[in-house]
């Protein structure tokens, strides 16, 4: 990490003083690409291996390890317009544990699986309150989690493809809980619902409207 902070500082400096890559081996040198890349660091049998940065004529950087000309290892990426990622790579993708961090200031942290979130992650928004963490899969909540909506109101349960669907339980501000099943993130099924005053309504539900008790 410590290498990876000091590329990331010399790097103005240092594409103008490396010296112009001519292939085979070298621990420290520049090149530029027919397409505009911008690659300096190390090499390796004429590829980018182990700590370099690129830059694309788009100005999407990369900083970080490399190995066999690809992203591998920790590394930071920036997009132009001000997103960024920083955390582990592998195969030229984002893999393993990072941290993506949106222009408005939302943030994403946890893992990564061929560029999605994919595995545990948590979501906060520009003030650093979290609204969701849990299981991911293809860049969307699936499984189990915890959203916390902007009113106050919490779900606990299950997700499937971002939408509340399965076991779970709802609470809201005023303290009234529903525990139950949810189906396209709304009350289906069997459940019970508490009101704030201790009254039940436990029985079918059908979207988000009680049907009858039990019996």
């Amino acid at each position: 990490m410590k290498k990876l902070l000091l590329l990331l500082f010399l790097i103005p400096s240092l594409l103008f003083s490396a010296p112009k890559f001519t292939g085979g081996d070298c621990s420290f040198c520049e090149y530029t690409f027919p397409n505009g890349q911008q690659y300096v660091g190390s090499w390796k049998n004429g590829k980018a291996d182990g700590m370099g940065a690129k830059t694309f004529p788009d100005g999407q950087q990369y900083v970080g390890s490399w190995k066999n000309d690809k992203r591998d290892g920790a590394g930071t990426y920036t997009w132009p317009d001000g997103t960024t990622y920083v955390g582990e790579f592998k195969d030229n993708k984002r893999n393993g544990h990072g941290t993506m961090t949106l222009p408005n200031g939302t943030a994403y942290v946890g893992e990564f699986k061929d560029d999605k979130k994919n595995g545990y992650g948590t979501m906060t928004s520009s003030g650093g309150q979290k609204y969701y963490e849990g299981e991911w899969k293809k860049d969307v909540p699936h499984g189990q989690g915890t959203e916390t909506f902007a009113d106050g109101t919490t779900y606990v349960g299950e997700f499937k493809d971002s939408v509340i669907n399965g076991q779970g339980t709802m609470t809201w501000p005023d303290g009234a809980t529903y525990v139950g099943e949810f189906k396209n993130g709304k009350r289906n099924g069997h459940g019970t619902m508490t009101l704030r005053d201790g009254r039940k309504r436990s029985g079918e539900w059908k979207d988000d409207k009680f049907l009858g008790d039990a019996e």
